[in-house]
């Protein structure tokens, strides 16, 4: 059962605690970020179990290794899908970072590097699908397929493992996102005369989601966002600058047309 707040006594006892924790922060005593974005409502919330955050923390670069995969993806091959694509990953990190902020857990430190994780499993990964993307574009193009099979099974495995309901929002946005990212690269794929074979996923599950006409229509953050990443890749205004680390290129919205989760890529 989801973890709710009810009663008045509960209620009583979580504005006393909010107030403790305002009187924290003002002292500099550890507690959550008053600067961080405040997405999610306190009420729906209890504190976490370790699975869900120890979910929080693997899922932070789990997004940021398919950011930095299509970010030198997007280098190789000049392909948009994967700069478009990168775009809508920095802002699931940054759904991610504002629940880590919220519980006041300690995000690894490895973000802002491109290519640089704090999991070992994550950076050997990393290594492997960059090697194997660098051969062509469409090797290019099956290991961002493989990506967000893998992200929508992971995210699949920690909603099991979460009662939080806020966790559960985000998540859930998360999984669209990757089921329209999929959708995405099966159609550069066949553009490219390639017919796309499940790596991870079931046949069945792969071929409702490549069915499925993606029509979600959410926005994570809503408006403007403060980005963690690197170079601003953050921001949600519609322009972002210097996404592939050398800071030469602005794009202004090209293509953007689905907001947080990348909805409706016609690359």
């Amino acid at each position: 059962m989801r973890k709710k707040i009810f009663g008045i006594g509960l209620l009583v006892l979580a504005l006393f605690g909010l107030v403790i924790g305002g009187a924290a922060a003002y002292r500099g005593m550890p507690g959550p970020n008053p600067e961080a974005p405040q997405t999610y409502a306190e009420e729906y919330s209890m504190p976490l179990s370790d699975e869900e955050a120890s979910g929080l923390i693997y899922m932070v670069e789990e997004e940021k290794l398919a950011r930095d995969v299509y970010l030198t993806l997007y280098n190789e091959t000049g392909l948009s899908v994967f700069e478009k694509i990168a775009w809508s990953e920095q802002m699931h990190m940054d759904a991610v970072l504002s629940l880590i902020e919220k519980y006041n857990l300690t995000a690894p430190q490895t973000l802002e590097q491109v290519g640089v994780f704090q999991n070992e499993e994550l950076q050997a990964l990393y290594d492997r699908l960059v090697e194997t993307g660098s051969q062509n574009t469409t090797e290019a193009l099956k290991v961002g397929a493989l990506i967000e099979e893998t992200d929508i099974k992971d995210l699949q495995n920690w909603l099991a493992k979460t009662d939080n309901e806020d966790i559960e929002q985000v998540y859930e946005h998360l999984m669209a996102g990757s089921e329209n990212h999929l959708r995405a690269f099966v159609r550069n794929l066949e553009a490219y005369g390639v017919a796309y074979e499940p790596q991870v996923l079931g046949e069945e599950q792969v071929q409702d989601i490549l069915s499925s006409t993606g029509e979600h229509g959410h926005g994570m953050m809503g408006g403007k966002g403060k980005g963690h990443g690197r170079n601003g890749m953050g921001r949600m205004d519609g322009e972002h600058r210097g996404m592939h680390g050398t800071g030469q290129k602005t794009h202004r919205g090209d293509g953007m047309r689905g907001e947080a989760c990348g909805m409706g890529f016609e690359d």
